[in-house]
């Protein structure tokens, strides 16, 4: 049944005029169907959507405070935080939201690894997130060195620099990126304009990311395809009202850390201005990165270690290719499952080790957490498509919904018989 609201006058006028609301009802409204077994892990694409809107919303209003100078720019983000009203408030908010837009995105992500929603046809869906992911990446990076303090400044040197190994063209890449040759005015200036454009890049790519979303609808837990309008439910009001629900638990949390631990996320040499003759005993990223970082301090060369860490990122590219089974989602593959949690628990480790010191037993650690996510992907997804025995798929999404999901129990139980 058709909601009044498309039965007004003046919404039919607009609306034969510009169809905004046609295309809200096909997109996101009650004409886009959607699978009815969806879950709570599916929440997390909405609530980064609702991050990225946030985080610039509340990044335009500290804009209009700071001074992207280097004499004037730690000061510029104390009087954000004691003179502008509510400046404490904005300034919270949106450093904290760096932190829980990747939280949420990772979570996203790794959903999207048990389901195996980077598979057919949905290749290109993912590869769009993985490009998100680049430029949220770039855009924290950028981000974290405008409040120039010590860890910004440092920070801002040692990842730059790193792009002086590339052979030919590195050291000019590390000048453009400084406007200069050291980290200095120039490069501050740069980092704010391209810290405020990216935001707007990554919108571009979401809607890409949302249209290739809608060509074949979402993917769900039992990874089968929708065979009619039994295993379909209206996108609105059910998983709109979901949605909302995962909004509710999600402003509860990010609200406790904002007015009770709103410093918890951040590292304390950052709240130093920033001074070039003097190192801090331990430079490191944001704690988003730091499996990254843990990446590229195992490898001993400098190169390699670049390499390693940009390859980390690259390999989810060709991931569709590189899983090789004809089964999506995790609940039937019993052996990648084990694979799956073990792949979660050393990105952990990496991270936990690039918060350490790069020596002793957190190298060694940092090697093997290293090895294990690349044969991960390079050895075990290939070869558990032709070894695994995968349970047998439900014959419809409705079968197991309509059941209880005692169909996915008892599939579990019996293995499927290989082609």
């Amino acid at each position: 049944m058709a909601h009044p609201l498309y039965d007004n006058a003046l919404v039919k006028w607009v609306d034969h005029r510009m169809p905004i609301f046609s295309l809200y009802r096909h997109s996101l409204g009650d004409q886009y169907p959607a699978p009815r077994n969806l879950n709570y892990w599916w929440n997390f694409g909405s609530l980064a959507g609702l991050v990225l809107v946030t985080m610039i919303v509340t990044g335009i209003l500290l804009a209009m405070h700071y001074t992207p100078h280097t004499s004037m720019a730690f000061s510029s983000v104390e009087r954000i935080m004691r003179d502008v009203n509510y400046g404490w408030l904005i300034r919270y908010i949106h450093a904290n939201g760096a932190s829980f837009f990747f939280i949420v995105v990772y979570i996203h992500i790794f959903r999207g690894l048990y389901y195996g929603s980077y598979k057919a046809p949905r290749e290109l869906l993912w590869m769009l997130g993985v490009v998100i992911l680049l430029l949220m990446m770039a855009t924290a990076f950028m981000g974290y060195v405008l409040p120039w303090g010590q860890m910004s400044f440092w920070g801002a040197t040692v990842i730059t620099n790193l792009f002086s190994a590339i052979p030919v063209v590195g050291k000019g890449i590390v000048t453009w990126l400084w406007g200069g040759f050291s980290v200095d005015n120039p490069t501050l200036n740069r980092f704010f304009s391209l810290h405020y454009l990216l935001p707007f890049l990554i919108v571009g790519v979401v809607v890409l990311h949302v249209w290739a979303l809608h060509q074949f609808g979402s993917n769900n837990p039992l990874g089968i395809d929708r065979k009619g309008p039994q295993d379909s439910i209206p996108f609105h009001p059910y998983y709109t009202v979901k949605d909302m629900f995962g909004v509710g638990v999600f402003l509860v949390v990010f609200a406790a850390v904002v007015f009770f631990a709103p410093n918890y996320m951040g590292h304390p040499d950052n709240y130093t201005p920033a001074n070039p003759l003097v190192t801090p005993p331990h430079i490191v990223p944001e704690w988003y990165f730091l499996p990254y970082y843990a990446m590229l301090r195992a490898v001993p060369d400098k190169l390699g270690g670049v390499i390693v860490m940009f390859a980390s990122i690259a390999i989810l590219f060709v991931l569709p290719w590189l899983d090789t089974s004809r089964v999506k989602s995790a609940s039937f593959r019993p052996i990648y499952r084990i694979f799956f949690w073990i792949l979660a628990i050393d990105c952990v480790v990496l991270g936990f080790c690039g918060a350490k010191p790069p020596e002793g037993i957190w190298v060694i650690i940092s090697r093997l957490g290293t090895l294990w996510y690349f044969a991960h992907f390079l050895v075990l997804l290939p070869l558990l498509g032709f070894l695994e025995r995968p349970s047998p798929l439900p014959q419809s999404i409705s079968e197991p919904v309509i059941k209880g999901g005692g169909a996915i129990a008892g599939a579990r139980a019996a293995p499927m018989e290989k082609a």
